[in-house]
């Protein structure tokens, strides 16, 4: 069974652009009201790419909320607690790098 398959979440749209041992490319759109709900990874770095938005990036330890406007980035580290939603919770749709390293996805 795949990470994906193990995924408790479900939303609009999931579409990898590349996978290689370390490193996850993928585009994933959020329709109104879904989310990308509380995790954390172990080992890789996400790093959000806006495609289209508002996005807004929740992060723990420590706290902070991050609005990104299309075309703008953020990094969440390896270890460090987020969540992904549209701002207000409307659509939103980006690109998300995740490495260098194993890829794995730990509620909170």
């Amino acid at each position: 069974m795949s990470e994906d398959d193990k995924l408790t979440y479900k939303i609009k749209g999931r579409e990898r652009i590349a996978v290689a041992k370390d490193l996850r490319v993928s585009i994933l759109t959020l329709a109104a009201g879904e989310e990308v709900p509380w995790h954390s990874h172990d080992i890789i770095d996400d790093d959000f790419f806006c495609m289209e938005g508002p996005m807004q990036i929740e992060t723990r330890n420590p706290d902070a909320v991050q609005i990104l406007a299309p075309g703008e980035t953020f990094k969440a580290p390896a270890k460090r607690p987020h969540r992904v939603t549209g701002q207000n919770d409307g659509p939103c749709k980006f690109m998300i790098v995740q490495g260098v390293g194993k890829y794995n996805f730990v509620p909170e």
